[in-house]
């Protein structure tokens, strides 16, 4: 069972949307995916399930969700974290929900990571979610599982993050997203420092800290416009930046401290997928992280929302236009691309 991450501090780079989509494409290869809404405002939950589903599941299933899993940890009760309950959303894809209770957590996760020696129950906190998941995992015999973290740098985001074996950074081509990277350089290498000198100290723990080391998959660029099948000129000036910014900065300081892998295997799977591509569907991406580009869906992502599909999965009754099929062929080839490429990755 392999662990990845979606996560930047920065909202509106389509973490969910990712998450989703990805996971999908991911199933459709023969892989067993588990998607897990780490985010309280439950738009990964909202999105799989559909507004009917979404309350209806909350209403005859209290404790199937993240938060309430968690609870012996959390509110320490004196019994083991069971498994979850999940949702089956299509063949081989099932999602772990979110819960607005689930930043309640928050406090106590933050306050036992800051202390050298943890008491009591208080040790169980850092390794409670990574068992929930493995118990799951095995449970439904995951062979990968996509967190949707949301858009902070807490202390929830910052346990799951050294939990797991991989993580995506998704972008948007805007100030914001470039300023990110900033930060991000520094944060994530601190939260693997700290995981480093944290796991003696939480080795007598029920709930341990696993012993792995992130390692950077790669970038997506997501909702920008096309002008004649290229992104418009203010949007590239960005994507060029983020580029040059990651290959520059962003992979170095990983790389110092083993949460790269060898440049080889990330041109490598570059190259693949690129040979796979053809002239109606040339990529050419700035650097060898880059693993997608993906345009603004504009009015196909309420449609994906409302089928609770994702959007190569429309059909033509979904969208009512014949229009619309050379863009979906255009976004099933991305996504179909972007899960063979992670999954040659993390063979």
């Amino acid at each position: 069972m392999k662990t990845i991450a979606i996560f930047n501090h920065k909202g509106g780079v389509s973490k969910t949307t990712t998450t989703f989509n990805l996971g999908w494409a991911l199933s459709t290869k023969g892989k067993r995916i588990l998607l897990v809404d780490a985010d309280s405002q439950c738009n990964l939950t909202m999105y799989a399930l559909g507004e009917e589903h979404f309350n209806s599941h909350y209403a005859a299933h209290p404790t199937d969700n993240i938060s309430s899993l968690l609870e012996p940890a959390f509110k320490s009760q004196p019994k083991l974290i069971p498994p979850a309950n999940c949702i089956e959303i299509s063949n081989n894809l099932f999602l772990l929900p979110g819960h607005l209770n689930f930043t309640e957590n928050e406090v106590q996760m933050g306050i036992s990571m800051q202390l050298s020696n943890a008491f009591g129950t208080m040790q169980n906190l850092p390794g409670a979610i990574h068992y929930l998941i493995d118990q799951t995992a095995q449970k439904y015999n995951i062979d990968i599982v996509i967190f949707d973290l949301n858009p902070s740098l807490s202390a929830i985001n910052q346990d799951i993050f050294i939990c797991s074996d991989y993580f995506i950074i998704p972008t948007s081509p805007d100030l914001f997203s470039l300023m990110s990277i900033d930060s991000l350089k520094r944060v994530l290498v601190s939260w693997e420092r700290w995981a480093i000198s944290a796991r003696p100290l939480f080795s007598s723990a029920t709930y341990k800290l696993p012993n792995k080391t992130p390692v950077f998959l790669g970038y997506t660029i997501n909702d920008f416009n096309l002008s004649f099948g290229q992104p418009q000129k203010s949007f590239g000036e960005f994507m060029n930046q983020i580029s040059e910014k990651i290959v520059q900065q962003l992979v170095p300081e990983l790389s110092a401290n083993n949460m790269t892998f060898d440049l080889d295997k990330y041109q490598s799977a570059y190259e693949t997928m690129k040979a796979s591509s053809n002239k109606a569907t040339n990529i050419n991406y700035s650097d060898y992280f880059c693993l997608a580009q993906i345009s603004n869906f504009n009015k196909l992502i309420a449609l994906s929302n409302k089928a609770s599909k994702p959007v190569f999965e429309l059909t033509l009754e979904d969208t009512a236009a014949d229009g619309q099929q050379r863009t979906l062929k255009w976004f099933r080839f991305l996504y179909n691309a972007l899960s063979e490429r992670i999954l040659e990755l993390i063979k």
